[in-house]
Order: C-alpha cells, then structure tokens, then sequence
C-alpha cells in the first residue's frame, strides 16, 4: 500500500509548494498529489483553489492573471511566517525537480477543472508530461469525467484515477467509460460495498485524505491501492510496524 503526499508535506509545510513537495520526498513518500490550474496567459500552475486568496497574499482568481504576476504572490506565510516567499509553481518546474530525483516517486496531478473550464487543459497537460517524458510516473485525475473522457482519446494509456466524494453508485460505470485504471475516493467510498465491488472488478483504490495513521491496518485489509495523507511522515512510520 502505497503513501501519497497530500499537496505535499501539507500538515507541516505550506501546501502545494516546492517546499512542500521536496519534505514530502524526504521522508521517502511513494507519490505526490498536486493540483493544477491555469493562468490567463496558458501557463499549468500547482495550486488547489481556483483563487489565490486562501493561500496567498493576493486577491483573485487564478484564470485572471499572468504567469509573472502568480509569481510575485506569497504562497507561505499564510501558513507560517518562516515560510515566506514560497512561490506558486509552475508545473513544469514541479516536473523537472521530478526527473531529476534519485528514486522515481509517482505524481498524481489532479486537473482542478470541476468549477472552471481551463480551454485545452488536458492537451497541454499531456504535452508537458510527454515532454519530460515521465507518462510512467505520472495520475492523472479529476472529478470532471468529461475531461478524464478526452484524457484518455487524447492518450489510450496514461494512468486515470476518476475522483468521487462519498459514495456514488456510478462510480464504478463512471470509471469503466474512461477507462481509468483507479477509483480516488473518500473514507465513506473505499469502505463501502461499492468500493469492494470496484476491487473485485479490477479497479484500483486510492484514498483521499486520511491523516489518522491507525487506519493503516484498517485499509490495507481493505486491498487499498493508496493513502493520500498530509502526514505522510507519520503513515510510514506506522506502515512499517505493519
């Protein structure tokens, strides 16, 4: 059972930052989660919410500005003040930090595009992970189905995992018409006779975001592919005393 860095190192580090992410290979993670999103000028950029309000020093939203501009925000005080000038990162600089690791983590970059239409999103997504050529190492997910859809005629074998919040009896169906390799849910989900069910039919499950490690034993009897985790520290701890 693999362990997933949640936005990173997120309990101990500002989210979705290098930082975040060179803590989280520290500790040894299998993976990375991240989110993407797009500036008004095309560029991919790794940030969760659709504004940079919550986790910058700016106001507004990321669609309306320049690259250049996203970079002069502050991505790290919010958090801590020891932390300011964290930038927001572009994905490509993500990726390149990634190629050039001593171990191959894997990354799963969920496409933030439930709210917000990014134009040619998935197509310039792919463009850059083919660039670096890291497909192997790379998920891509999204609660948006219609764009997990084009991923995959876009691309027949890219890693999927379809993102579903509580228990959704399409999920299975949902998962299959894309054919996606992976279920992301909930708690709720993965627990649930839906997801047993997506086992037994050969799909995956990864979790999302579990940060009480004691589930550990909980969910590898449950065959969970995946923990995402904002303390991924403390999940491979307890993974190793399993």
């Amino acid at each position: 059972m693999e362990i997933y860095a949640h936005r990173g190192f997120s309990g101990k580090y500002p989210e979705n930052t290098m930082l975040a992410f060179q803590k989280a290979y520290d500790v040894g993670i299998d993976g990375i989660e991240l989110d993407v999103q797009m500036t008004k000028d095309g560029e991919i950029v790794v940030i969760h919410d659709e504004r940079v309000d919550r986790t910058t020093n700016g106001i507004g939203y990321v669609k309306d500005f320049l690259y250049k501009q996203l970079r002069l925000f502050d991505a790290g005080s919010w958090f801590h003040g020891r932390f300011a000038h964290q930038r927001i990162p572009a994905l490509i600089e993500v990726l390149e930090w990634v190629k050039d690791l001593d171990k191959k983590i894997m990354i799963n970059i969920e496409l933030k595009n439930n709210i917000i239409d990014y134009p040619h999103l998935e197509e310039k997504l792919l463009k850059i992970i083919e660039q670096f050529q890291l497909e192997k190492q790379v998920i891509l997910s999204s609660f948006n189905m219609h764009s997990m859809l084009k991923v995959r005629q876009l691309h027949s074998t890219i890693d999927i995992g379809t993102l579903f919040e509580g228990v959704h009896e399409s999920a299975i169906q949902s998962t299959k018409l894309v054919n996606a390799q992976a279920i992301h849910g909930d708690l709720p989900f993965v627990l649930s006779s839906e997801g047993k069910k997506a086992i037994t039919e050969g799909i995956k499950l990864r979790v999302y975001t579990v940060n009480d490690a004691k589930s550990v034993p909980m969910l590898r009897n449950a065959k969970i592919s995946a923990i995402m985790t904002d303390f991924p520290n403390e999940f491979l701890t307890e993974r190793c005393e399993y």
